[in-house]
């Protein structure tokens, strides 16, 4: 008995044709690109064709992650002071927000850059008691506090500026701030007395 040869295998069907759509990166695309990159121009046509610096990829991860990440010092003002910013956002794989990044990394290399990313968060906003899915704050990030540890290294100083926000953060909720906007009014003729 012989067998008989396989059949020819036939080709494969061409894909289909696409239509005429425009070719490139889209606007989302760009900005997170921009953000890696460092990329002004970029960003700005970006953010021509979007209405919310939000997005997010498959990792969770926004413009902002990434400018913090990659220290993307241009465009970081540009994010921060783009009108849908959510400098809270956690990421998908460990929850992190930005914050929690920009004090994780250490940029070694670089002195204070990661004091300057840590300080422009929290000017933006940025939450100091948001957790990650370990169940740590940014400030838990940070190496055990020492005594002996220089005040002006870089984690002492991300360390003070983390309390001071949480602190100023407890203020506010409490409703304990006065308005620097109002003045008080004295009376120099009500003279008070211990007299009393």
């Amino acid at each position: 008995m012989s067998s008989a040869p396989p059949p020819p295998r036939a080709a494969p069907p061409p894909p289909p044709e696409e239509e005429d759509h425009e070719q490139g990166a889209s606007a989302n695309e760009r900005l997170l690109a921009a953000a890696k990159s460092d990329n002004e121009g970029m960003i700005e046509d970006a953010l021509l064709e979007l209405k919310d610096i939000n997005y997010t990829d498959g990792l969770g991860n926004t413009a902002l992650h990434y400018a913090i990440i990659h220290a993307s010092t241009s465009v970081l003002e540009t994010i921060l002071c783009h009108e849908t910013c959510d400098v809270d956002l956690p990421n998908r794989l460990q929850g992190d927000t930005p914050l929690h990044i920009a004090v994780r990394n250490r940029w070694e290399e670089h002195e204070g850059l990661r004091v300057y990313l840590v300080g422009s968060l929290l000017e933006a906003g940025a939450d100091t008691t948001i957790k990650n899915r370990y169940n740590q704050r940014p400030i838990d990030l940070l190496p055990p506090s020492n005594p002996s540890a220089d005040p002006e290294s870089d984690d002492e100083r991300i360390r003070a500026a983390l309390r001071r926000a949480e602190a100023e953060a407890m203020i506010t909720a409490s409703g304990d701030v006065v308005d620097e906007d109002e003045e008080a009014i004295i009376d120099p003729d009500d003279v008070a007395s211990d007299s009393d």
